[in-house]
């Protein structure tokens, strides 16, 4: 909204600045992180008097966890209202990829957020259907890969990229659209699974929404391309306000889901910033990369994976509790500890997403 402050510039003075998309990613960040310091505190009081007991807690989950009864759940609103907020204000809302990764996010906030009611409203764990949420986001995501195919530049659309072998492009045909399906609902349900611990899930989401929304700001940019010699996907480079928004969100969120948590992310934040960071990854052609730099999450999803077909099949167990991060809380690893590792990971891992810009 506040691009258009630029028509009272004529290239020079103070409304310039709103040409650059660096400097509305820096206030997408800023007006993120106030959003959250402001709101965070009223938003769980209501959430706290609305929700009475709170998130329900497993029973068959780790017994540290049993302290956490009556937090709150849904917090996940408090993320999703900064990155639409400063999103609509500082993003050009020109541009097809911004609505696009807007579309994702707030379609699976509202399939988490029906989640988390029915999961407080019934005092279990249930929640809604889970071939309801899996059909809906199916669909979602459906729409969001045609969508990007329809502004992606002729020669990558229904391509596959490939990071490192930067010539090498895989022609998918129709067989995109599943793809990108898969990708999307892929993410928003690998970063579900990983929001187990206090403060686990926000920051490996923040460091891979920082890293991604670098690579849609490289990709979006022709002489940054030509540099690095990666494709050329005009127009992503305003996922970068986005993801600002992502990021200066997640840390106002932080603040209140610290151990301990005031408040839980819930289905309602977890899948809208997974299904966020697919779409991103679809939009920028790095749908690969993102298996990188969300690393974590692809891990924690085939911990569950691989524990469920073994059980299946031997009735045995391969990790003392699925997800992982409940593995190494049965093994005996303090919850601070668990998370600051797979913090530690997560950078790691982007870091390493980052690199294969330059390798070739």
């Amino acid at each position: 909204m506040l691009y258009w402050l630029t028509e009272l510039s004529d290239g020079g003075g103070v409304f310039n600045l709103f040409r650059y998309i660096t400097f509305r990613a820096g206030g997408a960040f800023l007006t993120a992180l106030l959003f959250g310091f402001l709101f965070g505190p009223p938003l769980i009081n209501v959430l706290r008097r609305k929700q009475g007991k709170g998130q329900p807690i497993r029973s068959d989950g780790p017994e540290s966890h049993f302290v956490k009864a009556g937090t709150p759940t849904m917090g996940g609103l408090l993320i999703i209202g900064a990155v639409i907020t400063s999103t609509l204000l500082w993003a050009r809302l020109d541009n097809p990829f911004v609505w696009l990764v807007l579309f994702v996010t707030l379609s699976y906030a509202a399939i988490g957020f029906a989640d988390d009611y029915a999961k407080v409203k019934k005092q279990n764990t249930a929640g809604v259907s889970g071939k309801v949420r899996l059909l809906l986001g199916f669909l979602i995501a459906a729409v969001a890969g045609f969508w990007a195919t329809q502004y992606h530049p002729d020669a990558l659309a229904n391509q596959l990229a490939f990071p490192i072998f930067k010539d090498t492009l895989l022609n998918l045909g129709f067989f995109f659209i599943p793809f990108a399906v898969i990708v999307i609902v892929g993410s928003a349900n690998a970063v579900n699974l990983t929001d187990g611990l206090d403060g686990l899930a926000i920051m490996p989401v923040m460091i891979a929404a920082g890293t991604l929304g670098i690579i849609a700001y490289a990709v979006g940019r022709v002489d940054v391309t030509e540099y690095l010699d990666v494709h050329y996907v005009p127009g992503t480079g305003e996922i970068l306000v986005f993801t600002a928004g992502i990021f200066g969100g997640g840390l106002g969120f932080l603040w209140y889901n610290a151990p301990p948590a005031a408040v839980f992310m819930g289905d309602t934040g977890s899948l809208a910033l997974g299904g966020a960071l697919g779409a991103i990854a679809v939009s920028t052609k790095h749908e690969i990369v993102l298996a990188i730099v969300g690393g974590l999450f692809v891990v924690e999803a085939l911990s569950v994976i691989i524990q469920v077909l073994y059980f299946k099949r031997t009735g045995k167990r391969v990790f003392l509790m699925a997800p992982i991060h409940h593995h190494y809380e049965k093994k005996g690893w303090a919850e601070p500890q668990i998370v600051i590792r797979f913090w530690i990971i997560s950078l790691i891992l982007a870091l390493i997403g980052l690199a294969t810009l330059k390798v070739r």
